[in-house]
């Protein structure tokens, strides 16, 4: 029964939606739709864009959404067909509770450009509440002198519904005794009334049960009932009475709490105790009542509770009664009506309803920025809103409708000297005192790309050691743009430029978004010592402006390459053969192992140490030289062959080093081209300074012509398209730039003299040659060393002194 039930409501429902969907006027550019409430979701209002005129375009296109007055977002529009669906549980109740007219307030706002329609939801009550009394079982008490015709007020139902589905009537089961009445009151509320229609007779039935059942007007009619006990009292016949039927008095809603609204008087004709008189509240007065007011019960004095508000609720209507102290208790009901004045007592609430933030600097005047309504709760003059812009901005409101406002730009803005503006919106209505609202809201304004991305240097010197390896990071370069969004958006790149014939871009990649830089290969401090790149920065604007910084990779040298001995050289074999007169003394200087690192700084230290010896106690080896001297005489014991291996290492971490064997044979009477200075005997003092003198002539004569020769091949290689420099193989190929800040350094080591020639800077390939003078040779032999930064020490030849001079590999110099 319950589900048939349940199937007519919702069958109604449906059928009057098919009635009221398409029943909407425009009035003053309002729509109205009618529906009735507890709609299920889903269900089709009616066709708005076809209403307000729009394509279904226009509503994903321009934005087109529902915000509601009232909080709560129960509309939705659905984009493909453009209609207005409901979206959730619509309960009239809820929304407007008893009042009869349920109007929902729906905005539509449109954006591109702003517009704002009003469209209002009347809300159609459905028979969806039963009638309910808030006391199931009442208890009422009558003396038994009571007359015929008395009259017993009973406790009113409540049906929430309105309208033809609200409380329509009353019925009383069957009874001798009783009868029921029913009254409406000024405010429409009906009231049941209990007459008494013959006298009571405790003696004969002290209690009587009757059932008061209430029923509304809806279809079909919903009822609820309440069980009421009467219970006959002896003696007291005469209950009290109060001067008037209806008490009706007003008071401001903003009454301090104590005040005094009214007093009632009820008269009882008995004397004593039954003549005394208590008053009270009605049996069923209501939460609200209690809540705001009270009544002495001694002096029937009703004074303000509670705070009242007369937009929660404007009039008050509730029954009291007196009471004697008799025994059987009687009273007397009477009713009291207070109505409520307003005061100016709300601040007018302003509602942003759309803003449209940033705004761009080159916005047109009129540009619509913000949506804005006003309203009041009071009434009257107190309830009218003037609206107000703080001074100094460049906006200004526009009066829409009904207390609708558009906010639009008054002037051009500047981002550059505002890029915000903070805006006071002031409402004021024009009750007395005057109550104010101020409402905040920030409007930034919205950058064109005028400014290109500079970086925080305009050149970086970035420096890493060689050898790293591929995709390792190198550094990061930092630009920033003070424009905002896209506009601020910083990507890095590398121009495409030439880095030793190859691009850029082989070298280096740096990444787009965080302009960190890795490396695309290992680099070799010994081919190139410096890179020189161009970092752009361009931002996301339209046009994008960009800028550029240098950066300057510089290579530091790691210790990636042994020694190479250039002297003595195994040119015919592994092992270095010399020769010593069995004659030699302590001191002796034997041979000098010369090598060379390709390195640089600490890397190309060296130090020469003896590991392995055939007489570890006849030889020494310095240090920091590589000369191999004699600890001791030769003696007739020892071998005539004596073979050395010498460990040349260098200063790097970690180490590395060489060997080298060298094979030397004792011979009897073999020349000694210079006596050791340690075993010569005293020279007077002329004659030692005759020999320096000497030796200071040959070593200046050496010098110059070395350099002599050196320019000589520097201009020949100049001229040369590939850069032979006086070398049979094409060993300097790349080498172009002629040698600058050339050193020339002349060593004489006992019977061994070389020379060496650097050249070069920083910014260029250093150049290194090296003239080594073998000790026995008739002639001072001069040889060219290719540049140091592509030197393979394993390729190069040396003059050996034990080898014959077809044995030599390439060109020489020959100075007498």
């Amino acid at each position: 029964m319950r589900n048939n039930k349940r199937h007519r409501e919702w069958k109604w429902a449906a059928l009057w939606l098919l009635r009221n969907t398409f029943l909407w006027n425009i009035v003053g550019a309002q729509i109205r739709y009618t529906i009735p409430e507890e709609l299920t979701e889903g269900s089709v209002v009616g066709n708005i864009a076809k209403d307000l005129g729009l394509e279904i375009s226009d509503i994903a296109g321009r934005n087109l959404r529902i915000a509601s007055e009232s909080g709560g977002q129960y509309f939705s529009v659905e984009s493909g067909k453009g209609e207005l669906v409901v979206k959730g549980r619509i309960d009239r109740e809820s929304l407007c509770g008893q009042i009869a007219s349920c109007v929902l307030p729906l905005q539509v706002v449109i954006e591109n450009p702003l517009e704002l329609h009003r469209v209002e939801i009347e809300i159609q009550d459905i028979n969806d509440n039963s009638p309910v009394f808030h006391t199931k079982d009442g208890i009422l008490r009558i003396a038994e002198s009571i007359a015929p015709g008395a009259r017993f007020p009973l406790e009113s139902a409540e049906d929430f519904d309105v309208g033809r589905n609200s409380l329509r009537s009353y019925t009383l089961s069957n009874s001798e005794y009783f009868r029921l009445n029913v009254k409406t009151l000024k405010d429409g509320r009906k009231v049941p009334e209990l007459i008494l229609n013959k006298t009571l007779d405790r003696e004969k039935q002290s209690v009587h049960k009757i059932v008061l059942t209430a029923l509304d007007g809806g279809d079909p009619v919903k009822s609820g009932t309440a069980l009421i006990e009467i219970i006959v009292q002896d003696n007291n016949d005469n209950e009290p009475k109060f001067e008037m039927t209806t008490y009706k008095v007003s008071v401001h809603e903003n009454a301090e709490v104590g005040l005094s609204v009214v007093t009632i008087k009820a008269n009882d004709l008995d004397e004593g105790p039954n003549g005394e008189i208590l008053y009270f509240f009605g049996a069923h007065t209501s939460d609200s009542v209690r809540n705001s007011f009270q009544i002495n019960a001694e002096t029937g004095e009703i004074s303000v509770l509670g705070k009242l508000d007369y937009e929660n609720m404007k009039l008050y209507t509730f029954d009291v009664c007196a009471k004697d102290k008799g025994n059987p208790q009687l009273e007397g009901h009477s009713s009291v009506q207070i109505d409520i004045l307003d005061e100016n007592d709300n601040e007018p609430e302003i509602i942003l309803t759309s803003l449209h933030s940033p705004v761009a600097e080159n916005a047109v005047v009129g540009t619509v920025v913000a949506l804005i309504n006003v309203k009041d709760l009071d009434s009257g003059s107190n309830g009218k809103v003037d609206l107000s812009l703080s001074p100094g901005v460049p906006f200004k409101l526009k009066a829409s409708f009904d207390n609708h406002y558009s906010l639009v730009t008054e002037y051009i803005l500047d981002r550059e000297i505002t890029p915000e503006f903070k805006i006071e919106i002031i409402a004021a209505d024009f009750g007395s005192p005057s109550l104010k609202s101020i409402k905040h809201i920030n409007i930034k304004i919205l950058d064109v790309n005028d400014n290109a991305p500079v970086f925080s240097q305009p050149s970086y010197d970035v420096y890493i050691k060689e050898n790293v390896p591929a995709g390792a990071s190198l550094f990061s370069v930092s630009a920033t743009d003070v424009d905002q969004d896209k506009n601020a958006v910083v990507s890095y790149s590398i121009v495409d430029m030439k880095l030793q014939q190859a691009p850029a871009t082989s070298y280096f990649y740096i990444n787009f978004e965080n302009g960190t830089i890795y490396s695309m290969s290992s680099f070799d401090y010994e081919k190139w010592k410096r890179y020189q790149i161009i970092v752009q920065a361009k931002d996301h604007g339209s046009p994008s402006l960009s800028s550029n910084a240098t950066v300057n990779v510089f290579i530091l040298d790691e210790n990636d390459n042994s020694p190479a001995v250039i002297y003595p050289s195994a040119v015919m074999g592994s092992v270095s053969h010399q020769r010593m007169p069995r004659s030699a003394k302590v001191g002796h200087l034997v041979t000098k192992v010369t090598a060379v690192d390709a390195d640089s700084g600490h890397n190309a230290w060296m130090f020469y140490r003896l590991v392995e010896a055939t007489d570890m106690s006849l030889f020494i080896v310095n240090l920091h030289t590589g000369e191999v001297r004699t600890k001791r005489s030769v003696s007739e014991q020892d071998d005539t062959s004596q073979r050395l291996l010498i460990e040349i290492r260098d200063n790097g971490e970690p180490v590395q080093s060489s060997t080298v064997t060298v094979d030397i044979l004792l011979e009897e009477g073999l020349h000694e081209p210079m006596l050791d200075n340690s075993q010569t005997a005293p020279v007077s003092n002329n004659k030692s300074g005759k020999i320096t003198l000497y030796l200071i002539i040959s070593l200046a004569l050496v010098s110059v012509l070395s350099l002599l020769t050196f320019v000589v091949l520097l201009i020949k290689c100049a001229k040369r398209s590939r850069g032979v420099c006086c070398i049979r193989r094409t060993d300097c190929d790349g080498y172009k730039n002629p040698n600058r800040n050339l050193q020339i350094q002349l060593n004489t080591d006992g019977p061994i003299k070389y020379v060496e020639v650097l050249g070069g800077d920083m910014l260029s390939q250093s150049q290194s040659f090296g003239s080594c003078l073998s000790p026995l040779s008739e002639f001072s032999d001069f040889t060219l060393v290719k540049p140091s930064s592509t030197l393979d020490f394993k390729e190069i030849n040396v003059l050996d002194a034990s080898l014959p001079d077809s044995a030599w590999t390439f060109e020489s110099q020959q100075v007498s």
